[in-house]
């Protein structure tokens, strides 16, 4: 079935990875790297000081390496895939043991080379750990991305917003019970986007990412706890989320580039620990180009959806990497009448309740490109009339200037689309023909 190594054994077929032969420190060395090569290349760190084990980072930190791991050659395409897993996910084969050689180790998770990040971090985090839990009856399942504080051998903080994991957590802790879970380290793409996606309550990841994958993937059922973990994988931890012990968690550098707050978060006791043969440590980089898109790309599909309901055309959307993939969105349209740009900038606050700030553009301005977005503010927006604020609306605690209690924010939606009865060539850019055959022929550029 598809696990990292295949995917990997892609990206180093096409030139994708950067292997890092130096030595580098888990402690900050190692992040200061991955943030340099991230955006142009999976990052292969070979020697990771201290520990036998390599660190792999950036598998989904482009765009073009998500498309790649799903088999689509357009963000439309992307989004319709996505969308259709989250409405029709795909029954998982669940087996008994794994395809792949597996040997259980000694708990201790100091063996493990957990990366330390920021200055301020709390201390090393593990970042890109799929936790799976079953609710108490066994009808429910979750799989999401959670971060992990190592606070030593055998325990972690776990930060849970109040989503779907922490729902089961609630109703194991009312029962007075731990909530059983798995955590897989090193896994395909495709269940990392499964995991970001939030697909509806009582919607299990893993089908999401099974309806990705072709239907390929496999579950194996944890030996010590009652849950199940992709099969492939290369590492596994077996654990549980304890009902009646919470520590301090933090800091932790989130998708704005700032602190978050320090809270009690309950803590995981690591009963079992799994590793394949020559195993694989994957990171993603906190606030890093990897962290932002996987946060962002299923709510920018979300986002895309909403706003084809009303208007006739969408072109892209992009929850922008200086927004945290998270707080800004960019949407292009294709416009009937004056005020549809402001429908889409309000589907699109619905869509995604953590937006903060929405610019809509015409379709000829492109989405990633921030310098064409700029244009489209200077040369097609008039605050008089393309200005939508709404005040003291919900939004998101990740913005330090957003109320950190109730999350209350201001949103800005900017209608940067020309005026329908405005003259087109008044707003055309402008433009030298046969440019790139001439930069081709004579600068031999692309």
């Amino acid at each position: 079935m598809p696990d990292l190594r295949e995917f990997l054994a892609e990206m180093e077929k096409s030139g994708e990875i950067y292997r890092v032969k130096g030595e580098v420190s888990p402690r900050f060395e190692a992040a200061a790297v991955i943030r340099r090569l991230e955006g142009k290349y999976v990052v292969y760190l070979e020697k990771v000081k201290g520990y036998s084990m390599p660190v792999v980072a950036g598998i989904c930190a482009t765009r073009e390496r998500l498309n790649k791991a799903l088999n689509v050659s357009s963000i439309e395409e992307f989004y319709l895939k996505l969308l259709e897993a989250i409405k029709k996910p795909s029954k998982c084969k669940r087996v008994e043991e794994d395809s792949v050689r597996r040997v259980q180790v000694e708990v201790n998770l100091e063996r493990l080379p957990v990366l330390t990040h920021y200055e301020a971090d709390g201390g090393p985090y593990i970042t890109a750990g799929l936790v799976a839990a079953q609710s108490i009856d066994g009808e429910i399942e979750n799989v999401s991305i959670h971060r992990l504080q190592v606070l030593d051998r055998k325990r972690f903080a776990i930060r849970l917003v109040p989503r779907h994991l922490y729902k089961l957590y609630v109703d194991a802790k009312s029962r007075g019970k731990p909530l059983d879970v798995a955590i897989a380290i090193g896994v395909h793409p495709a269940l990392a986007l499964a995991a970001s996606a939030s697909p509806p309550y009582g919607v299990s990841e893993y089908e999401v990412a099974n309806r990705l994958l072709g239907g390929k993937l496999q579950l194996v059922k944890c030996g010590v706890v009652e849950a199940y973990f992709p099969a492939g994988c290369e590492i596994v931890l077996e654990g549980r989320i304890l009902p009646d012990v919470e520590v301090s968690e933090g800091p932790f550098a989130d998708l704005t580039g700032t602190y978050d707050a320090v809270r009690k978060q309950p803590v995981v006791e690591v009963l079992a620990v799994h590793l394949r043969e020559k195993p694989v440590y994957q990171a993603i980089l906190p606030a890093g180009l990897e962290h932002k898109l996987l946060m962002g790309v299923g709510r920018e599909a979300q986002i895309w959806e909403a706003v084809r309901g009303v208007v006739p055309k969408v072109g892209g959307v992009n929850l922008t990497p200086a927004g945290g993939g998270w707080l800004h969105a960019v949407i292009s349209i294709q416009k009937q009448v004056d005020g549809d740009a402001k429908n889409a900038i309000m589907a699109a606050f619905a869509a995604h309740p953590s937006l903060k700030h929405v610019v809509v553009v015409d379709l000829d301005i492109d989405v990633y490109d921030l310098e064409e977005v700029e244009w489209a503010l200077a040369t097609r927006f008039q605050g008089k009339k393309g200005l939508l604020v709404v005040e003291d609306v919900r939004g998101s605690t990740l913005d330090p200037s957003a109320d950190q209690v109730t999350g209350l924010t201001t949103k800005i939606g900017l209608d940067a689309t020309r005026p329908i009865d405005a003259p087109e060539e008044k707003f055309r850019k402008v433009r030298i023909p046969g440019e790139e055959e001439t930069l081709r022929r004579v600068l031999g550029e692309g």
